[in-house]
């Protein structure tokens, strides 16, 4: 399968707009050709329509095997039976972080009963300072049920490749202060632990609301 396309550098990892003041955050995807896409893994399942970018098939985000908050194994697996939705970022992020985790609580709620279907999953790329109590109290803030996923710095570079997510380290005015650049999109997994969406930062709590409820109306179907 061809890869997402990248921002011009030799990055494997989609790119989005600059956010202020330095950092980047990186929305990805934005050009990905659709066509045909779902198409490449024939055993996959296919719906009719989403608001976020259709991946069904693709041969990246197919494992995720880190720590979560208690220190814990987890992988994808685990959450095998929800609807999942990856995304990965750091607790001392001023706006994208906490807004998308925000949403998620958001949708999660109006979707009723079914939200206790659905999974909020965050992994850090700075797991220098988010520590085990830092992603406790962080998840605590938006859902008691989403889980913070840690690792060491070799354990989260590869899993930031196994998704094709980019993040880097951009320096503060002191040691401490420093912010990271990164993939500002979630991975959407459906109940049977399969890789179906990209969800572009922005794309708004009621677009999302409409695709994990697709999803979750597939997994009953299928049921």
């Amino acid at each position: 399968m061809t890869p997402p396309p990248t921002d011009g550098g030799p990055r494997p990892q989609p790119a989005a707009p600059a956010s202020r003041p330095r950092r980047r955050l990186l929305g990805g995807l934005a050009v990905l050709p659709l066509v045909g896409l779902a198409a490449c893994d024939r055993g996959s399942p296919r719906a009719a329509s989403f608001k976020g970018v259709d991946i069904t098939g693709a041969d990246y985000a197919r494992r995720l095997e880190l720590s979560d908050a208690d220190g814990r194994a987890r992988s994808l697996a685990d959450f095998k039976g929800k609807v999942t939705v990856v995304f990965f970022g750091y607790t001392q992020c001023p706006d994208v972080c906490p807004s998308t985790l925000g949403e998620l609580a958001q949708v999660k709620r109006a979707l009723g009963a079914d939200g206790e279907r659905v999974q909020g999953v965050f992994v850090s790329v700075d797991p220098a300072r988010d520590t085990p109590e830092v992603l406790k109290a962080y998840m605590a803030s938006f859902d008691p049920g989403f889980v913070a996923l840690r690792g060491t710095p070799e354990q989260t570079l590869a899993a930031a490749k196994e998704f094709k997510v980019y993040y880097a380290k951009v320096p503060g005015k002191t040691e401490s202060s420093y912010t990271m650049d990164h993939t500002a999109g979630s991975f959407v997994f459906d109940a049977s632990g399969r890789v179906r969406l990209f969800v572009r930062y922005g794309t708004g709590a009621e677009a999302l609301t409409a695709d994990l409820r697709a999803l979750l109306d597939e997994a009953k179907a299928a049921a």
